[in-house]
């Protein structure tokens, strides 16, 4: 987790899985793109996990915000690893309790704005970005998801994000535009507002990350999720995660040296605003 120079964070427990931190150890720090060594220009840290009760989401939930708030408070830029994508709504209650409403761009296969209806509760894991809005932490018109497709459970789905006017890029309009026309738009739409970036491993095609439960094919290509997110440089980036990394279900660790890499791009964007 990148520190900006306050109180200085004596972690507990882990925060990234073991082998996100197995094959993290082959990420180096220069990025040649930005110009900019990353873990040279930012004092990170694995800060280790947030304890909680097994199988008690609500305990989780709590547990996570309370944690993330203390980190928020000593200026700590948290980047969080899962796991669950439901784990994405506390931390964002937390940051919007020093930010305020947040811009947030979500890559993702899914919109997450489902009910229980769909699976008998409340906070499963297709649910934050609907609580996320419904409870008043995304600005108006700052939700930004991309990568979205596959069949929906009804015509109305997307009613919640047409509605508060947020927008939704697809794959297919990814693959159109390009990585660098879709950054553009979001930095210019974006501009000085605190961001969080919540990535959903599933955004990505299947082919080229398998270890993920929800797969969905037609997803975002290895090069343009990489793209998209080094397109965020310069953005004032509160904080980020990525979530809905399965190791049961990955091949050869493709999926696990994917993610590594898009969160050592979350931090290079976040090194050329610190610059």
């Amino acid at each position: 987790m990148p520190h900006d120079g306050g109180a200085t964070y004596q972690p507990g427990a882990r925060l990234a899985p073991y082998h996100l931190r197995r094959v993290s150890a082959l990420v180096q720090g220069y990025h040649p793109e930005h110009g900019v060594d990353v873990f040279a220009q930012l004092r990170c840290t694995d800060g280790g996990n947030v304890p909680f009760p097994p199988f008690d989401r609500a305990a989780m939930r709590t547990t996570v915000e309370a944690e993330v708030r203390e980190l928020s408070a000593s200026r700590i830029t948290p980047m969080v690893i899962g796991g669950d994508h439901s784990i994405t709504l506390p931390v964002l209650r937390a940051l919007s309790k020093r930010y305020g409403p947040l811009a947030v761009v979500h890559f993702d296969a899914h919109l997450d704005t489902s009910g229980p209806e769909v699976w008998g509760d409340e906070f499963h894991h297709g649910t934050p970005i609907r609580h996320a809005i419904e409870e008043g932490l995304i600005e108006q018109g700052q939700l930004y998801q991309i990568g979205i497709r596959g069949p929906r459970g009804s015509a109305d789905d997307d009613a919640l994000v047409k509605r508060r006017g947020h927008t939704l890029f697809t794959a297919d309009h990814v693959a159109e535009r390009g990585a660098r026309r879709v950054t553009a738009e979001l930095r210019e739409r974006i501009g000085t507002r605190p961001v969080y970036v919540t990535f959903d491993l599933d955004a990505i095609d299947p082919a080229f990350a398998p270890g993920t439960g929800t797969p969905v094919p037609g997803g975002l290509t290895a090069r343009e999720a990489l793209g998209l997110v080094r397109g965020l440089a310069g953005l004032e980036i509160c904080g980020g995660d990525l979530v809905e990394y399965c190791p049961p279900l990955d091949h050869a660790d493709i999926s696990g040296h994917l993610a590594v890499h898009l969160v050592w791009e979350m931090l290079a964007a976040l090194a050329v605003t610190r610059r």
